[in-house]
């Protein structure tokens, strides 16, 4: 059974939005979902969220936040220690990445890492020039003077 969906009714009456419908496109592409490490995203205000990962075990220098774009990596290493005879290993310590696609004007403000949960900070921030504005209705024909279209000469 296939769950595509067809985006095409959608790409006939929007502008600009192609972005957002390749995002779709490709969460459908994707078949293996990753779940580790967990995480949650928590909207802490109108504009501001939280991205929080439990990285038990990992250290600051063993993750990488990485802000490029519309993107947002985290990744994590934890370096292998040769000399250590393991017992028992049930402290997931395997590599991962981890990608976000953030909305536009969404930044990163910060990131902390406390009792093994990373937790980074985003906010939205729209510009003035994105933001709504009102048109007055009007203003540029009183402000331009009317054009006048000269017709042709006929032919005697």
């Amino acid at each position: 059974m296939r769950n595509d969906l067809d985006f095409a009714t959608l790409y006939r009456s929007s502008v600009g939005f192609d972005r957002v419908f390749n995002l779709l496109n490709n969460t459908q592409r994707s078949s293996a979902v990753d779940t580790w490490p967990p995480y949650d995203i928590l909207k802490a205000g109108e504009d501001s969220y939280v991205i929080s990962m439990a990285v038990a075990g990992f250290g600051e220098d063993e993750l990488s936040i990485t802000n490029e774009g519309n993107v947002l990596l985290v990744t994590g290493a934890k370096a292998e220690h040769k000399d250590a005879q393991y017992l028992h290993r049930g402290i997931a310590a395997r590599t991962f990445e981890r990608r976000f696609e953030l909305a536009d004007h969404v930044s990163v403000e910060g990131a902390e890492l406390k009792n093994g949960l990373l937790s980074i900070a985003l906010k939205r921030e729209v510009p003035e020039a994105a933001k709504p504005r009102r048109i007055p209705i009007g203003s540029a024909a009183e402000n331009k003077a009317p054009i006048q279209i000269e017709s042709e000469r006929q032919a005697a």
